[in-house]
């Protein structure tokens, strides 16, 4: 029987006696270390240098007929070893897959053939030689002369094991992109995403745009902002928790349809849906609303379903949900009273809030206010069941600072929450530009902060002056992409399509 490696399992001659898990590493550092070593005594460099790459695993796994006899250059990195006598096939990955390697002591001579041999698990290597297919039909790429680029002195977690702990994939990032294709393939489609979303709007002639990070007010959202401090200034400033605020001024500034992909920061907590800071694509449009901004929505995702996953149907926490528009709509209050039994009226008397989240079993953390009680029934009791695709139209004021009341109910706004399989996806409006209405909203937001809403909106004066200039008609749009990247590869949670998520510090063994 031949040698074979592979993650997990490090070669026969490599097999460490019976010990703990920290032992065992420690001792297949060493003999890493102690090849290392070795290497740079013979006078060879094992952190190589430029290596010219003329194609990949998927190329030539897709035209290797084509390609027969072409000799080729491929890198990456050794993730198995299958040697039979005087012949050995390598398996070698890099970002587009997996291609196979055939080394052969009667090709490369027995000294060459004896350091590839030597090779372990995780080495990064450059490798040049013909295209072939093999007996048995493998693409494979024949080994006529080769390069370590980079040797890797730590052995990898078990194949099936060692990488199915959550905790340590999300923070060894790099080991779980290493060994998982399928979270490759996730991040590989979250910047395709991003590429769609970007060329999308490109053609309809939005321009991209940048908005600060770091704000003396934290404004556009109902959210607890991070604070850090400038020292040359000598001022507490803010991390963003919306684009929206600036944005709107460039619309006031005749820019007209303008978006940013950027970066906001939450200081909440941490669960399947939330991560202190993530990724929001947000779009305003002059002398538009929110039924422009609801055509937009359904036309974005559908056509970026079929070119991305080839289809309009995807799989959301076991639905199947079709994409292709029109999409369903309801109205806000109707949605409260089918999935939670309450009517608008309910909510009138605000001594009656206490009762209304005992009856439904809701635990609050904020103050007991109407706009708070109602954002946590819509969170807790309607979302879940929107399977959709659907928008939900026409939100109270109470939760909607930002946004334009209805010409013919002016307790409501122009706004809709689009959602996807459960899954809340984008938040749009028809612009509030009234700056007296706005400076009465924001007000309203102080008074909710003074009752110990720490999330209301904060009071912005040059947000006022702006509008008091005059801002067209507008609608506007944010769509999470972090959650649109989870609902279109099935992931589960949001971690699952941020590459690094924020998490608690932890000292690992053998660290």
């Amino acid at each position: 029987m031949g040698d074979e490696r592979e993650v997990g399992n490090q070669g026969p001659e490599n097999l460490q006696p019976a010990g703990s898990q920290a032992e065992n590493l420690q001792a297949e550092i060493a003999r890493r270390r102690q090849k290392l070593a070795e290497l740079r005594l013979r006078g060879i460099d094992p952190f190589g240098r430029r290596f010219e790459v003329t194609s990949d695993a998927e190329t030539v796994r897709t035209r290797c007929d084509e390609m027969a006899g072409q000799e080729v250059s491929v890198a990456g990195r050794l993730m198995a070893f299958r040697a039979h006598g005087k012949a050995m096939f390598l398996d070698l990955h890099d970002r587009t897959g997996k291609v196979q390697l055939h080394a052969r002591i009667d090709v490369l001579g027995e000294e060459s053939y004896k350091e590839i041999a030597s090779l372990d698990v995780g080495d990064i290597v450059g490798v040049t030689g013909p295209v072939f297919r093999t007996k048995r039909g493998e693409p494979t790429v024949e080994v006529r002369g080769f390069t370590l680029l980079a040797k890797s002195l730590r052995p990898f977690p078990e194949k099936w094991h060692g990488l199915q702990d959550v905790d340590l994939r999300y923070r060894q990032r790099y080991l779980d992109l290493i060994v998982n294709e399928d979270v490759r393939r996730v991040f590989l489609t979250r910047s395709k995403v991003i590429s769609f979303i970007r060329r999308y709007l490109d053609e309809r002639g939005f321009i991209e745009v940048e908005t600060p990070v770091l704000q003396v007010l934290a404004g556009g959202a109902s959210a607890r902002p991070f604070i850090t401090h400038h020292n040359a200034l000598d001022m507490d400033l803010y991390l963003r928790i919306s684009l929206e605020l600036y944005l709107k001024r460039l619309i006031v500034g005749g820019l007209e349809k303008v978006y940013e992909l950027g970066r906001n920061f939450r200081n909440e907590g941490i669960d399947s849906m939330h991560n202190p800071e993530f990724t929001m694509l947000e779009l305003y449009q002059a002398y538009a609303d929110y039924d422009v901004m609801m055509e937009l929505t359904e036309d974005l995702l559908y056509r970026l379903s079929v070119e991305l996953l080839g289809t309009d149907e995807i799989e959301v926490r076991g639905h199947r949900v079709c994409l292709r528009p029109p999409w369903a709509r309801i109205k806000f209050w109707d949605a409260i009273s089918r999935y939670s039994g309450l009517s608008r009226h309910d909510f009138d008397d605000e001594a009656q809030l206490g009762s209304i989240i005992e009856r439904l079993g809701i635990k609050m953390t904020k103050a007991l206010t109407k706009g708070a009680v109602l954002d946590k029934v819509m969170s807790e009791k309607v979302e879940p069941n929107l399977v959709g695709p659907v928008f939900v139209l026409d939100y109270p004021v109470e939760i909607s600072p930002l946004a334009k009341r209805r010409d013919d109910d002016p307790g409501l706004v122009y706004r809709f929450e689009a959602f996807v399989g459960g899954v809340e996806l984008a938040n749009a409006f028809s612009e509030l530009n009234d700056p007296d209405d706005q400076r009465q909203r924001f007000l309203e937001q102080v008074r909710a902060r003074e009752k110990g809403d720490e999330e209301a909106h904060v009071f912005d004066e040059d947000f006022l002056i702006a509008l008091e200039y005059g801002m067209p008609p507008t609608g506007g749009l944010g769509i999470g992409v972090d959650r649109l990247v989870m609902v279109l590869t099935g992931v589960p949670s949001l971690r699952d399509v941020i590459l690094f998520p924020t998490m608690r510090p932890h000292r690992r063994a053998g660290s």
